[in-house]
């Protein structure tokens, strides 16, 4: 269900490369949740450097949405860029995965897969 990589980059030089690589795959970013920086203004000191990147295709997005609008409770997408052990790790649950848990539909897992796919893809080109 998870899909992990390990990248030699920091988590910023990552997450820089990984927005570059959503856009040129016709996706958007939505938000950017520094979730160290969030903590830290809770009071609450977090080791780990994580910043969860939230992004949209918005074709998809309504092709998934028009054949079933319960999955909007699992959009946007999302994609972590953080540290673990002293490694810069990225990792998205896998969208053909989550989409298997929630619906039979096999137009949608055809849908999952394929963004599954240009997600892998922006991956390998951040990494």
């Amino acid at each position: 269900m998870k899909y992990i990589v390990e990248t030699p980059k920091s988590v910023e030089q990552a997450v820089a490369d990984l927005q570059a690589a959503v856009q040129r795959h016709r996706f958007g970013v939505l938000h950017i949740h520094n979730l160290q920086e969030t903590l830290k203004k809770k009071g609450v000191d977090f080791p780990n450097a994580c910043q969860i990147l939230e992004i949209c295709n918005p074709q998809r997005a309504k092709e998934v949405l028009t054949e079933d609008m319960d999955l909007n409770m699992a959009l946007p997408c999302r994609i972590s860029i953080y540290s673990e052990g002293g490694k810069t790790k990225i990792g998205m649950m896998k969208p053909s995965a989550m989409l298997k848990a929630l619906s039979d539909s096999p137009a949608l897992a055809t849908i999952a897969q394929e963004v599954e796919e240009t997600i892998i893809e922006m991956i390998s080109e951040a990494k």
